[in-house]
């Protein structure tokens, strides 16, 4: 699992700009070398791990990704749940965090990733259109699917699991670069805390709570 206030994955891109700078700077006008620079500066505030406190209760669900909630519904799931179920679809602009965490402690029991259009991450249709990478999570009660969906600027889904693997509660298991959307689908029993139009936070807003009945 990542560890640290930035991603790994994206040292790359904030090192190489950042040299670009440099090198432009030295050899070529401190004047064009700003926007290499503000580019380091951004992907060095895209590739962002703030530290979050994770509740320990084992009954509430937290939330997959930063953004805001586009979207609380009913649908039948198909692809691992095979069941009716709630949906929480969370949109995350270019400036929200990006990595994604486990909604809550179980064992990877399904895995699919599935090659895809890029349209706008806000659009209905993206999750049956767009690269998307889904994973199924089983505590034993009860068992949820995240799905990364990629968006019009998103090229890449990374993922730092994979199946048989067990994620604890707010555990880092992926992101997806530059503009995305994240569902989480759950059993019809949960109550969902969350509302459309609502900000959320990786790890700390408490999206659904499992009751002793379901």
């Amino acid at each position: 699992m990542p560890t640290g206030i930035i991603v790994k994955d994206g040292y790359p891109l904030i090192i190489g700009t950042f040299l670009l700078a440099v090198i432009v700077g030295y050899f070529v006008s401190p004047y064009i070398a700003i926007i290499p620079f503000v580019l380091a500066c951004f992907f060095l505030f895209f590739f962002r791990n703030p530290d979050r406190k994770i509740t320990t209760d084992p009954n509430l669900l937290v939330s997959p990704a930063d953004g805001t909630v586009m979207d609380v519904s009913e649908v039948y799931e198909d692809l691992f749940l095979n069941t009716e179920c709630k949906k929480v679809t969370i949109f995350l602009s270019v400036f929200d965090v990006h990595v994604n965490r486990a909604p809550m402690e179980g064992k990877i029991t399904f895995r699919q990733y599935t090659c895809g259009g890029f349209l706008p991450a806000y659009k209905k249709s993206v999750g049956y259109e767009n690269e998307r990478h889904s994973i199924g999570i089983d505590n034993g009660k009860i068992e949820i699917l995240v799905t990364q969906i990629a968006g019009l600027l998103a090229r890449r889904i990374i993922s730092w699991t994979d199946l048989g693997n067990t994620l604890t509660k707010g555990q880092l298991y992926g992101m997806i670069k530059f503009g995305s959307c994240t569902e989480l689908f759950v059993p019809k029993s949960v109550e969902i805390c969350v509302k459309k139009g609502d900000k959320v936070r990786g790890g700390e807003t408490i999206v659904g709570r499992i009751h002793d009945n379901g």
